[in-house]
């Protein structure tokens, strides 16, 4: 197998290991012929997908929303745990207002939000 380079071959390699998972299971031997190309393959589109369908690191407002839902809160809510008024929760997530260091550290402690997002 050959290193993925255009859209096509990309296409094709996902076809093919749709076609692989279905003769693969957890109980399959690390010898088994299946096995070994599924393997090669999902390597090879691993590599593809770095190089030319990159995820971008998402953005705090993206996170604060997923955290609100994960958590079930409301903005509200939000502004109370985070010591501001709901309104200035409103700011944020319209991306009207950066967050202060004070705010970070509570999105940081309190929601679970990477400080490396957080500073970005």
């Amino acid at each position: 197998m050959k290193k993925i380079t255009t859209k096509k071959e990309y296409q094709d390699s996902i076809s093919k290991i749709e076609t692989l998972l279905a003769k693969v299971d957890n109980n399959t031997p690390k010898d088994n012929p299946y096995f070994i190309e599924l393997d090669k393959l999902s390597d090879l589109v691993a590599e593809y997908e770095e190089v030319y369908l990159p995820i971008a690191k998402p953005n705090l407002i993206d996170i604060i929303k997923l955290r609100m839902f994960e958590m079930n809160l409301s903005q509200k809510k939000l502004a109370e745990i985070l010591g501001v008024s709901a309104s200035r929760i409103s700011e944020y997530l319209a991306g009207k207002r950066e967050v202060s260091l004070k705010v970070a550290k509570k999105l940081h402690k309190n929601l679970d939000i990477d400080a490396e997002i957080i500073l970005s």
